[in-house]
């Protein structure tokens, strides 16, 4: 039997997943790829490179945080994107860049979270596990941009609820308990799985059970090591080192 003191999987009937960093590497996509379009002012795998799509990243961030706090800002993941792509542009490390980034060229920078890469685990993790719950996203995206992102991956989802449906960002409580409402599931049915400690703290206050998965390019090195597990003194229900491992245990406690 695969459970814990703090956690049977058999009462798991829906797994909630983030998207950017859990289920897909937006690092990897953004940095290739805006060195891609820069018309070799930024080399791939080059540190500008890497720093140009973190600085995007961290306003995301930061936007998310704001607007999950009450604060005024676009509930739509492009717009956000766009208009931080474009702040960026206009400060004076990026404005060699904004030399040769019209509006069409913007307008397809933006358009580069629309297709970001799986992770090794993602597609055959999420397959196996969707024969045991209802798998969906819970992502701060907007609704188009989650769609193409399934579309372009082949991301077997059960569903999709886009925090912009429910007027907040994560980690506002709103977004979870919205997404339990259209479940019609209370609460610890419901696991969160993410690779982000704060999403998941949020989840837990609000009755979601919770499941670490650690990704590289998340949460620093040092919050990845100290996460652990409830029933080894940690803050969340469940580690696991990927997807397969989830279904496997998933799959384990269904047939207990």
């Amino acid at each position: 039997m695969t459970s814990t003191k703090h956690l049977d999987l058999r009462e798991i009937d829906a797994c909630l997943f983030d998207v950017f960093g859990t289920v897909l590497n937006w690092h990897s996509t953004v940095t290739r790829q805006v060195a891609c379009l820069s018309k070799g002012l930024l080399i791939e795998g080059s540190q500008n490179a890497i720093d140009f799509a973190e600085e995007w990243r961290a306003g995301y961030f930061a936007h998310v945080k704001k607007v999950a706090r009450g604060g005024e800002g676009t509930f739509n993941a492009d717009i956000m994107h766009r208009e931080i792509l474009d702040d960026m542009l206009a400060t004076p490390r990026w404005s060699y860049l904004a030399e040769i980034w019209g509006e069409s060229n913007r307008e397809e920078l933006t358009m580069i979270w629309h297709n970001l890469d799986a992770f090794q685990d993602t597609i055959p993790g999420l397959t196996e596990l969707k024969r045991h719950v209802y798998i969906l996203a819970l992502s701060n995206g907007n609704f188009k941009l989650l769609l193409d992102l399934a579309k372009n991956q082949s991301i077997p989802w059960d569903g999709i609820f886009s925090s912009e449906m429910f007027g907040s960002y994560k980690p506002n409580k709103q977004v979870y308990q919205s997404a339990a409402y259209h479940l019609s599931l209370p609460p610890h049915k419901i696991a969160m799985v993410a690779a982000h400690k704060f999403d998941l703290l949020a989840a837990a206050s609000v009755g979601f059970k919770t499941i670490y998965v650690p990704r590289p390019a998340e949460d620093s090195r040092e919050v990845r090591e100290s996460m652990r597990s409830r029933k080894d003194g940690g803050e969340v229900d469940l580690v696991v080192k990927d997807f397969h491992e989830l279904a496997r245990l998933m799959g384990e406690a269904r047939q207990s």
